[in-house]
């Protein structure tokens, strides 16, 4: 019977050998990788390609199965939960978002650098609401502060304001973004290049898109006219410029006449949304007009008056 020495020796022999035969194969020297014998494992292999096959393959399972854990898990769109995550922002991401549609800049899409694959439908809610009610309370105002200098004129609460700013706002928040998104859709099958964004986006971008007019109806209060129109050039043209940096990337993919026309219709409805308000909810009253005084005429005093008849001749 072989000693233990002559059979470690011969396994070694062994794998000298099948080292010699493959020079690309790698082996094992860790105490936790021998076997129970001691023997020496030899992996045979080109640069170890097996245990990076089996590792890959490893990490793709694992990416399946979390993937098809996370689309059991995901509820559906007709439950609550569904909407709750589009609601689940911090305060510093709807301030920082809101920052950036203030600040535009050229090169600086506001879906890739603060939505980031995250919309959320808190920040846009909010503004409209914001907004809608800012309208109604400040163009009431400025009837206050116009009959105050004017004393002619005639004012009365107008609650109806309020309903009208909401359904002006929320509908253009959420009709337009739907528009511009089928739109999108519609073209990226006729131009394969073209990755438009969800419909989420585009209604988040809308959305904070907004929030510019809110310093800006607060500044037509200053009842002079001139001023107030530049306050309004200077928000739509920020608000704007936003919308046009954030669609610029997916529209420039299309013909130069259908992008041209597209951004051209996004600043005219835009346009349209800020002059609407302005004439609406900031015009002035006329003066409450006063019927004059009946005026009495006195007759000449060379007309002689008729003579009374006499109480017998009187008609009974």
């Amino acid at each position: 019977m072989a000693s233990a020495d002559e059979l470690t020796f011969h396994e070694f022999e062994e794998a000298t050998n099948l080292l010699a035969e493959t020079p690309d194969a790698a082996t094992t020297s860790r105490s936790d990788q021998l076997t129970p014998q001691g023997h020496v494992a030899v992996a045979v292999g080109s640069g170890g390609s097996y245990g990076a096959e089996d590792e890959v393959e490893e990490e793709s399972d694992k990416a399946a199965l979390l993937q098809e854990k996370q689309q059991q898990q995901q509820p559906g769109f007709w439950t609550f939960s569904y909407y709750q995550s589009f609601f689940d922002v911090d305060t510093s991401q709807v301030l920082n978002r809101i920052k950036g549609s203030l600040l535009p800049r050229p090169g600086h899409n506001f879906v890739r650098h603060h939505l980031r694959n995250r919309p959320d439908l808190y920040g846009p809610f909010w503004i409209c609401a914001t907004l809608a009610f800012v309208l109604a309370v400040t163009g009431n105002l400025t009837l206050v502060l116009a009959q105050r200098r004017d004393p002619s004129i005639h004012y009365s609460p107008q609650f109806h304001k309020v309903t009208v700013a909401g359904i002006s706002i929320y509908c253009y928040a959420w009709l337009v973004p739907l528009a511009l998104w089928g739109f999108l859709r519609w073209r990226k099958g006729v131009r394969e290049r073209m990755g438009p964004y969800t419909f989420l986006e585009t209604v988040c971008v809308y959305g904070y898109s907004l929030f510019v007019f809110i310093p800006m109806v607060v500044l037509w209060l200053i009842p002079v006219p001139w001023l107030q129109w530049l306050f309004g050039a200077l928000a739509l043209g920020l608000s704007a410029t936003g919308l046009v940096f954030t669609l610029w990337p997916v529209v420039r993919e299309d013909t130069r006449l259908v992008a041209m026309v597209l951004l051209s219709a996004v600043v005219l409805l835009h346009a349209l949304l800020a002059v609407g308000c302005k004439l609406y909810f900031f015009q002035s009253l006329p003066p409450e007009k006063v019927a004059p005084p009946p005026q009495i005429t006195s007759l000449p005093s060379n007309i002689p008056l008729p003579p009374t008849l006499p109480q017998s001749m009187a008609p009974s």
